[in-house]
Formats: C-alpha cells, structure tokens, sequence
C-alpha cells in the first residue's frame, strides 16, 4: 500500500530516518540534512512539525497522546522502527554485496541471479523530487551503485555469452551516464557479439562525438583499442572460453595504463607524537570502508587551528594507507589560507591532478566540471589516495573527490559540517597536544637541552599551549644555540607581550606563529575579522553579552560572529556558551586589537565596563557572568598596552576607562 507522505522536505525528513533505521538522528543533523547551510532559525521547529506529520501518515492509529510505535522521540532526536533490512536501498546495496561475494566461489549462472536481484530493486531515481543536501548525496551515491553493479553484471553476462539479453539494459544506462567509457565499452561488445557490427561502430562513432563535443577529448585506450579490433575483422569468440580472456580483460584495463604510478606524498616530519587514537580510529575507518567497495569515496578532513600539526597528522595516516591504496598517492597544496589570488582554485588543482595522471596538456579540458569529469573516469577503478592539503571551502574540495575506490584525505582551518552532512565525509577535529606530548616533542627536538630541566620544560610546554608548530620552533632555538645559558633562552617565551616575536624563524613565514595566525585572520569576512579584534581587548571567558558590547553590535549578530570565529579555530567554544582564545592566538588579537584607532577601543571598553556594572540578573548582562569574572582585572593593563595572564581577583568598582597613547 502506496502511503502519501506529505510536502517535499516531510519526505527529506523520511528518507534520512530510512537511511538510519533503527538508529537515533539527532535534530541538528537533519537540520543540516534537508536544509544544509540555508537552515532558517525555524529549522528545529520545522523537523518537530514534519515528524508530526510522519506519525499520521505512518502510524494512523495511534492515539493521540500515545507514543509512536514507529516513529519514537529519543533524546536529542528521532528514531525510525524500522528493521534496515524493510528498505529497499540497503536490500539493494546487501544483494549487490552478495553477488561480489560469489564471484570466484559460485558458478557465473548463480551470481547472474544474484545480480539480477539487486538490480530489481532499482525502481527509478534514488529520492526522486526529495529535495536537501542529503538527498542529493544518496541520489548520485545510489545511482553510481547502480552503474557499477550494470557494469559488473555485464562483465558476467559477456562471460557466459548472453550477449543479446545484456544489450537493452546496457542501452538504459549509458542514457543515464552518456560520459562512462566503461558502460559503451560494454555495450559495443555486446552488439558485436550479438553479430550488429554496424551498430557497435555507430555507438564508437557516438560516443567519440560525444567526448569531443563535451571534454575536448578522444576515447580512452580502451575503446579505441575495442574500435580497431572490430575494423580490422578480427574474429571475436562467440562463446566463453581461453581465446576470449583477451577482450573481456580489456574493458578491465586501467585508464592509466603506460603512466608512472604517482607516489606524490611529501616526507614525514621527524617527532610525530600524539593523536594516536584519532589516527587508529580513522584508519579502521576508512579500510573499512575501502573494503565493502563501491561507489562511496571514503572522505576524511582534518580540521583545526593554525600550527596544530593538521598537515603532519594527515601525511602520518596517509603513510599508514598506502598498502590500501596500491595505484598510488597524489598530493596538491590548496593553500586555502593566506593573501588573496594565492589559493588554488577547484579547476586548477583538478589541472594538476589529471597532469598527474599522464594527461597531456593539450588534452586537459578549460572548464571545472570537464575536468571533474575527466578526472573521476580515470580513477574509476582505482584504488588512488588523494591528499588535499589546506582546503578553504567544501566547494573547493567537492570536484577533486572521485567516485569509487579512492580515498581523498584533506586538512582545513575551518569544520566543514555541510561536507559531512552532505557528502557524508568524517570531518576530525584535532587540538593542542597534552603536556606530556609536548614535553616530548621537546626534549626530543633540542638536542639534549632539556635533559633535567623539568622546570624550564614545564614553563616552554605552558608559553606553547601544545601548538607542535611553536613547540619545533622552540626547539630548534634551543638545539640552534648550545652555548648560551637555558635560562636566557627560555626567559624571552615568559611575557606575553613579544612572545610571537621570538616564536618565529627568521625569513621563513611558514615557521612563524604570527604568520600562521594571520593567514587564519586575513581569510576572515570583514565582520568577522573586526569582533576578533575587538575580542582581543578582553583577555577572559568570552560571552555573546561580552562580545556584543566589546563589538557594537546585537547579540544575535555576535552570537553568529563568534560561531564564526569558532568555526574557523580562532576561538574555542566551551559549555555554556562561552568562549576562549588559545594562550597564543589570544596573545595575536590583542596585537590586532591595536589596528582599532583609540578612540574606538576606548568606546568598546566603555560599553564593557557599562555591561559590567549593571546587576546580575538585570536581563542585560550575562547571566553566567559575576561581577568577580577572572579576567575582568586586567581591563586598566590593556588600556595601558599591557597584557599579562589573567587572574581570578575581585575588580576594582567600575569607573571611566581611558585609552592611553
């Protein structure tokens, strides 16, 4: 029985449950499932009402106060009751996991069955008319699934020489992937086979028409090759057997047959510590993943703030993953952070990528989804580790992940949430390494210096908050100069103000924590990079109240500045809706602090000390805040131009607030 499921995004909604079923979704999850990054304030509301209708639809004879039997309320979330194995798309995608399974184990006539049975359960398009990023998501993933299980299927169709019967199916789906080689490939054997020589070449004709008119290119190896033998009238077999092995392996060839196997990964840095447990969790992962097969792309991004060793991180579980991936690694620099015209665009990193792949220059087509396209033909089939390092959009990063049995590793400053939810990519963030990591990382770097120095190693160890990047700094300052006393080279790290100074390399910007920092603060918008100024005149527990008088504004735009902020890892957002500068990205915005003209952050001090003084509870100031705020002391010093650590001391009585110079 057909049941009417309500408006498009009640479907969305039904169709993510469907996915999950058994499992609990929580409300932000759907949320960014059915409207993706164009959620309206609403959105929450909306799920609530669309679950509602569900439940009438679903389950009509439940009360009206009654607990839903099908459709349940759990904490934070939904659960469909629903056994997984009552939805047709994972019927469809266990069926097809079967028929792989039999291959080599049972005859060619029994896995045709089970093949014939998946692809039963293919009633159309996947989530057809369902609208939101999810939606998208299953829909291409689905349909490429199915692709690949046509072409698997015709691949045993040929072995067994049902030419005749595999040719109208094969005709379905190159209608629906006109640009596959590998699907036309298959349906002019089976033409030829079939003894329609003339049709078979008309198809080769299409299709290289086709290929030139939308990429600007040639056909493959493969079907040029297919094209020659059948011009040339040489006899094909008509039935399985030794003199066929020949073209049945061809359409199984490699696009990049004759091309050097890339092996593009940069080297390891020397005294990796750490991450030991996100590293084993990702790689379980994405083996896992890697081995069920298909057309799903394990994706993983490594997010975080700027020196926290994302790139080092990644490059160590890519060294683990390369027995995984044997067709070979590639590796493209993003820069997605840093001045403006220094990124690289989608188009130009999918340029390198296919010059990677042995595709010579004159064939690369100009637009970003011929070159997409391209690209993800000639990895289909492969087993390619992708890294991407320092990515600044998920748009960026959308064309270079292929279809299929690659993997794409990518780093970023910022979270990308609508990759994960769309794109179903596991998005890790990392953070500062523990004390005794960095001790480590330390005394292993400094040559010996630090040997029996626990006290000056606690203090570095502090000054570096657990950033790698300013740890290994540190480190070559201290093995750099074996003849100057520990103590002078640790004392310039104890003060606050100058301790960026002295976390640098000389002339080298990319082992410098300044440089690090402005890279994050110069790909800020505009709005954002002015409350991250106005932020580093305060050196305690952020709030919206806090941030919204520091900033000028209303505390509906600063709540979404500081979500900003967060996103990018120039904040850290704790319980409760507060927020933290890391010790030396704190230490960076109160120097852009000093971009403000005077008399701005004289005005910003006074609208704080003004937040300040009214009473708890006045529905103004925050209510988490108390008038003994640890921070709110150091208000006079960086008037002053001073900044030092922050202590937790009753404040003086709030009065008139003065910028001085």
């Amino acid at each position: 029985m057909e049941v009417a499921l309500g408006p498009p995004k009640q479907r969305a909604v039904l169709g993510l449950l469907a996915s999950r079923a058994g499992d609990v979704v929580g409300v932000d999850n759907v949320v960014d499932a059915v409207w993706g990054s164009v959620a309206p304030q609403t959105a929450s509301n909306g799920v609530h009402t669309y679950v509602a209708g569900l439940r009438r639809a679903l389950d009509p004879g439940r009360g009206r106060r009654a607990a839903s039997a099908v459709l349940s309320s759990e904490s934070g979330g939904y659960c469909l009751r629903l056994d997984p194995a009552d939805v047709d798309a994972t019927l469809f995608a266990q069926c097809l996991s079967e028929a792989r399974n039999s291959r080599g184990e049972a005859n060619t006539e029994a896995t045709l069955r089970l093949y014939e049975k998946a692809l039963s359960f293919w009633q159309g398009e996947a989530f057809h008319g369902v609208p939101g990023p999810f939606a998208v998501m299953e829909r291409a993933r689905l349909r490429d699934l199915w692709l690949t299980a046509v072409e698997e299927w015709a691949v045993d169709m040929l072995a067994v020489g049902r030419h005749a019967e595999m040719v109208t199916e094969l005709t379905s789906a190159v209608i629906e992937e006109p640009l596959r080689e590998k699907l036309r490939w298959l349906l002019i054997v089976a033409l030829y086979r079939g003894g329609r020589q003339a049709h078979a070449l008309r198809v080769y004709e299409d299709t290289r028409e086709l290929l030139r008119r939308e990429l600007g290119i040639e056909p493959g190896a493969d079907l040029r090759h297919l094209y020659q033998q059948i011009l040339s009238g040489r006899p094909e077999p008509r039935s399985p057997g030794a003199d066929a092995t020949p073209v049945l392996l061809a359409g199984r060839q490699t696009a990049l047959q004759g091309v050097p196997k890339p092996v593009q990964l940069p080297p390891l840095a020397r005294g990796f510590v750490g991450r030991a447990k996100e590293l084993a969790w990702l790689e379980d992962v994405i083996t896992g993943e890697s081995a069920r097969g298909g057309a799903t792309t394990p994706v993983a991004v490594v997010d975080g703030p700027a020196g926290v060793g994302k790139s080092a991180f990644v490059l160590q579980l890519a060294h683990r993953l390369i027995d995984h991936f044997p067709d070979g690694q590639l590796f493209v620099d993003l820069r997605g952070t840093g001045p403006e015209g220094r990124t690289v665009s989608a188009g130009d990193a999918l340029g390198q990528l296919l010059g990677s792949l042995g595709v010579d220059g004159s064939r690369i087509p100009p637009g970003l989804a011929a070159r997409a396209t391209l690209y993800r033909s000639l990895l289909h089939g492969q087993k390619m580790l992708v890294v991407l390092d320092d990515a600044c959009s998920p748009d960026q990063l959308r064309p270079l992940i292929p279809r299929g049995s690659s993997c794409v590793l990518a780093t970023s400053r910022q979270r990308f949430s609508g990759l994960a939810a769309r794109d179903g990519a596991h998005v890790v963030t990392i953070g500062p390494l523990r004390d005794e990591e960095s001790a480590h990382l330390l005394a292993d770097l400094s040559g010996g210096r630090l040997q029996g120095h626990g006290p000056a190693t606690a203090s570095l160890v502090e000054q570096c908050g657990g950033l790698p990047l300013a740890l290994r700094i540190v480190a070559e300052r201290l093995a750099a100069n074996p003849g100057l006393p520990l103590s002078a080279l640790v004392e310039p790290y104890a003060a606050e103000r100058g301790r960026l100074d002295w976390l640098m390399v000389k002339d080298d910007a990319a082992a410098s924590m300044r440089s690090v920092f402005d890279e994050s603060y110069q790909a800020l918008p505009a709005d954002a990079a002015r409350m991250f100024r106005y932020l580093g005149l305060y050196s305690g527990v952020l709030t919206v109240g806090i941030a919204a008088a520091l900033a000028g504004t209303d505390r509906v735009t600063a709540r979404s500045l500081l979500a900003v902020l967060a996103a990018n890892h120039l904040l850290e957002e704790e319980p409760g809706h507060q927020y933290r500068f890391h010790r030396l990205i704190g230490i960076y915005a109160a120097e852009c602090a000093e971009h403000e003209p005077p008399a701005r952050r004289q005005e910003a001090l006074t609208r704080l000390s003004q937040l300040l003084a009214e009473p708890y509870g006045s529905g103004h100031a925050d209510a988490s805040m108390t008038r003994a705020q640890p921070g709110m002391v150091m208000i006079g010093e960086m008037i002053a131009g001073e900044r030092g650590p922050a202590t937790p001391t009753e404040p003086a009585a709030p009065g008139p607030l003065q910028i001085v110079g």
